[in-house]
């Protein structure tokens, strides 16, 4: 995955991420707003990218630092945000250290999610948040046909768990650097497994969402 984003990464800060600079589509702000909410202090974002969310979490009042496992794309996250590189499911950080851990649409990235949620939860503090705004797992994925955004057709293959590059569209990152798809059940068990509680969810996209929200809580 680190070598599939090195690839990637000048087309996608300067070609993909550019396409969105001035919107919104899948409506990350209001997702974050809502489920992070304002606060202050450190925030780590796994999985940062180029850093495109740092200007979000600064707005909301907090101080975000990243951590990718791809050196590409910290390449061009390093002016937005402190980063470092890491993998996720051994992060570089102290037990209970942490008020609040978020990330964007990596979890496809991640083979192992479970343990990078036992990772979250090992390094939050006692009533810490952790958000986590990913594809939506009912309607994303190589099982869904969104080339006609108001009529997406769902195919076998939402109930398995698997890794694909099949995808709609040439346009986007999941032919390129492919996907491990989870079924909302399996997704939502794996955060009890890490010991996170789930407080809040959110969807974001329209007509049919593009992402899932969820804010988790350590106890």
């Amino acid at each position: 995955m680190r070598a599939h984003y090195d690839d990637i990464a000048d087309w996608y800060e300067h070609e993909f991420l550019a396409a969105q600079r001035d919107s919104d589509p899948l409506e990350l702000t209001a997702l974050l707003v809502d489920l992070l909410g304002a606060g202050g202090g450190p925030c780590l974002e796994i999985g940062c990218g180029t850093g495109a969310h740092a200007d979000r979490l600064r707005a909301l009042g907090w101080d975000p630092f990243g951590l990718d496992i791809s050196c590409g794309m910290l390449r061009h996250a390093s002016a937005k945000l402190p980063v470092a590189q890491a993998d996720a499911e051994c992060l570089p950080i102290a037990d209970s250290s942490l008020a609040a851990v978020m990330t964007v649409l990596t979890h496809t990235d991640m083979p192992g999610y479970p343990a990078v949620l036992r990772e979250v939860a090992r390094v939050l503090r006692p009533g810490g948040v952790f958000v986590h705004l990913g594809v939506h797992p009912c309607f994303c994925g190589g099982f869904a046909d969104r080339s006609a955004p108001a009529a997406i057709v769902i195919k076998p293959g939402y109930r398995d768990t698997h890794w694909t590059t099949a995808s709609w569209t040439a346009q986007g990152l999941r032919d390129k650097v492919g996907a491990t798809h989870r079924p909302l059940p399996q997704l939502l068990h794996d955060f009890l497994a890490a010991g996170l509680v789930l407080e809040r969810f959110g969807e974001g996209g329209a007509p049919t969402p593009t992402v899932f929200g969820v804010r988790a809580r350590k106890e």
